[in-house]
């Protein structure tokens, strides 16, 4: 007979429906996973797209079978998204267009996605009495106050001027005109409804802020799984490069720090979200792992060691090349200088810490990539003769 699982108070974990917003993507696929395989939960799975799930939903056999439910839809424009927020105890909204060169070239887009196409999710939760698991960003923070400091300030070693806080640091933004910011504004008002909700109606919710979550399935290499043009975020960017034997474009001088999560780690932690609502509702939670800081010329430094190892092809006489950020993502960009996350809340009210290493969740999902992507690329790049 199988082993009742416990919450972090000792309490029985009862099985529950989730309704999950944006399962076929890189976190819905894994954490569709991880339910399948280590929880009795059912997932109603709501995307456009299934191609990342697949392997959940067929064939007939799985020990899952018929608790996941796959429901090809978008939420902009389908009257069956309220019916089956009913129909789950739980929801959790992961979907967002989330690539920074979108950012500037589809500011419109991305402001709907994020902000309107949210809106009736939160309120078919709030009128319904539906616990909600909202999937923010870590780009809310915006700039932090150390990049406001003269470069020779004491003060930009103090990390009460650079660490992220959920419920301290100020949420702080570039100009208008530079459209880069619209997908944090963005999610800072959804953040802002999703609170008030909770509030004045009494919504119970759990916002989640990812900070660079890395690993098999994340993103898109342009022209083989996703879009020929299109910029995605700087790890896929850098992996695109890699496959492809070309240089690892740095913006800017590659000098903004980042820090980096595995995937595994970050879905450890929206389970215990999942399971523990008296310790996670009504909180915003930092995930993110602050001893993976690098700058980006580090990180492509170490993914070209990283991806020498696990593709056994000598890196690049010249493996980086630096651009301009007019020139890599185009008018209108601005950027964050600094990410760290600050742990203590979601530690002491989850008891999470990330695991892995910045070294070992690079080769995990540069394996993953070599396997997957490499010979689709040779195949591409390879031009036809003529006859």
């Amino acid at each position: 007979m199988a082993t009742t699982r416990m919450d972090l108070d000792g309490r029985p974990i009862k099985p529950i429906t989730i309704c999950m917003i944006g399962a076929g993507g890189f976190i819905g696929s894994h954490l569709c996973e991880k339910l399948m395989s280590e929880t009795p939960h059912k997932v109603l799975a709501l995307d456009v797209y299934n191609d990342k799930i697949k392997h959940l939903l067929e064939p007939d056999s799985l020990p899952w079978a018929g608790r996941i439910q796959f429901h090809r839809l978008n939420i902009k424009h389908d009257s069956r998204l309220e019916g089956l927020i009913k129909m789950a105890d739980l929801t959790i909204n992961l979907a967002a267009i989330c690539t920074p060169a979108d950012y500037n070239t589809r500011p419109l887009d991305t402001i709907y996605s994020n902000f309107i196409d949210a809106l009736p999710v939160v309120k078919y939760c709030s009128e319904n009495n539906k616990r909600l698991i909202h999937f923010s960003t870590c780009e809310v923070y915006g700039k932090t106050i150390q990049s406001f400091l003269p470069k020779d300030s004491p003060l930009r070693q103090d990390p009460a001027y650079y660490v992220l806080k959920e419920d301290t640091s100020p949420c702080i933004f570039g100009s208008i005109e530079k459209q880069r910011w619209s997908y944090a504004c963005a999610k800072q008002l959804i953040e802002r409804l999703v609170y008030a909700e909770g509030a004045e109606n009494g919504l119970e919710f759990t916002i989640v802020r990812p900070f660079n979550w890395i690993g098999p399935r994340m993103d898109f290499i342009p022209g083989i799984d996703g879009p020929s043009e299109g910029v995605p975020r700087v790890l896929a960017c850098f992996s695109n490069n890699l496959l492809r034997r070309e240089p690892l474009k740095l913006v800017d001088g590659g000098q903004s720090q980042r820090t980096f999560v595995y995937i595994k780690d970050a879905i450890d932690a929206v389970l215990l979200m999942i399971e523990n609502p008296d310790r996670a509702n009504g909180h915003i939670f930092n995930v993110g792992n602050p001893n993976n800081e690098v700058t980006v010329r580090q990180l492509a430094e170490m993914m070209t060691k990283v991806y020498t190892k696990v593709s056994g092809e000598p890196a690049l006489e010249s493996p980086t090349i630096d651009v301009s950020s007019k020139e890599f993502y185009g008018e209108g960009y601005d950027d964050s200088d600094k990410r760290i996350p600050d742990m203590t809340i979601i530690n002491k009210q989850l008891g999470w810490n990330p695991k892995t290493s910045l070294w070992d969740l690079l080769d995990s999902t540069l394996t993953y990539q070599h396997r997957t992507y490499a010979e689709a690329i040779r195949k591409a790049m390879v031009k036809p003769t003529a006859s």
